[in-house]
């Protein structure tokens, strides 16, 4: 039930969403009585569509994100690396039916670094997380398009794993723990987006797994340059509405317990 209540409320309250509706609000209400409300409607409206696609705030907003959790040291002293957890995330969907071996979206970090790591790490198992996290429409899980390209791109058979469940962060690193049963004392390695990462490590945490963070797909650049404006609004607003769903599922999840701590961190 959360989940699709988690769905609904994104889709209508999502920042582009609700400044699109002001705008449009705005408009209407100004050829009525309300029309001193209608102007502050559509100029609010119109104002925030412009400056949040134009300004780099969303970088500003997910900075602190990616910058929580450094890439660990895989060279230092210690046990060897078991295993490498991919969340989903990183396939295109929409691209039903066609012939593509795997239709890769902004994220597609999140797989390629995988194949990378497991050719690194030879003795390292290779898990993918992720079903279908669609609410009106059926497509096959990710994970069975991530198991075809991990093993066209090299990989054995005998190191993948796919969870094929999951729908959303928590049910990841349930999910996720219940197949690979983690032994005391073993390094496993968690491959997400550098936004995504906190929320991750606390669900993965709160099943009792610990892994060890290794955030791909950063957006923000190093140093933050606050002149550094987007090349068009859309792109500016998919930023503001990927940063702000991360922050407001950080809430969520502190709030109904699935994880710890409301900004987990190293």
């Amino acid at each position: 039930m959360l989940f699709i209540v988690a769905k609904v409320f994104w889709a209508l309250l999502q920042p582009s969403t609700l400044m699109v509706a002001a705008l449009l609000a705005g408009t209407a209400l100004s050829a009525t009585r309300w029309c001193r409300l209608g102007r502050g409607l559509a100029w609010g409206g119109g104002l925030a569509l412009l400056v949040c696609g134009i300004a780099p705030l969303g970088d500003a907003l997910i900075l602190p994100l990616e910058a929580r959790f450094p890439r660990p040291d895989l060279e230092r002293v210690g046990p060897s690396i078991a295993g490498i957890i991919v969340l989903g995330g990183g396939e295109d969907g929409h691209a039903v039916g066609t012939q593509e071996l795997a239709g890769l979206n902004e994220a597609g970090e999140r797989y390629t670094e995988a194949v990378a790591l497991a050719r690194r790490l030879p003795g390292a198992r290779l898990v993918f997380s992720g079903g279908s996290g669609r609410l009106l429409t059926v497509e096959e899980p990710e994970a069975e398009g991530a198991g075809r390209l991990f093993a066209a791109l090299g990989i054995a058979q005998d190191r993948i794993a796919l969870e094929s469940k999951s729908r959303n962060t928590h049910e990841n690193a349930v999910l996720t723990a219940q197949i690979v049963k983690p032994q005391p004392g073993q390094r496993w390695l968690l491959v997400t987006s550098a936004w995504h990462m906190p929320r991750a490590i606390g669900c993965f945490r709160r099943a009792g797994f610990g892994v060890e963070a290794w955030p791909v797909d950063y957006r923000a650049p190093r140093p933050l340059d606050m002149t550094r404006v987007y090349g068009s609004i859309p792109e500016g607003l998919r930023r503001i509405d990927i940063v702000m769903r991360e922050y407001v599922g950080l809430v969520a999840y502190y709030l109904t317990g699935r994880i710890e701590a409301l900004l987990p961190g190293p």
